[in-house]
């Protein structure tokens, strides 16, 4: 990844669920790892969801969308930041 994302962190500002919020000083090129782990992951459970009509998967995907956007939005926010 480019220097411009490895010097940018995380602000830690974004919260999902009411409960958790994204940590503060992540660097961007690790939370950006963290992020396509985390799609990945949704992608599989929506999968799942609507192959096997899992319910169990579905709510996990749905839990795990709202982390990955606080995620993007908290990386967004600290990518701002210094600019």
């Amino acid at each position: 990844m480019s220097d411009h994302l490895k010097s940018r962190t995380t602000a830690g500002v974004e919260k999902f669920l009411e409960l958790y919020r994204v940590e503060p000083g992540v660097p961007l090129d690790l939370a950006f790892d963290e992020l396509s782990v985390l799609i990945g992951c949704i992608k599989h459970l929506n999968e799942e969801a609507e192959m096997e009509g899992d319910k169990i998967a579905g709510s996990a995907a749905r839990i795990l969308s709202a982390m990955a956007k606080a995620l993007i939005n908290d990386m967004e926010v600290g990518l701002n930041r210094g600019a």
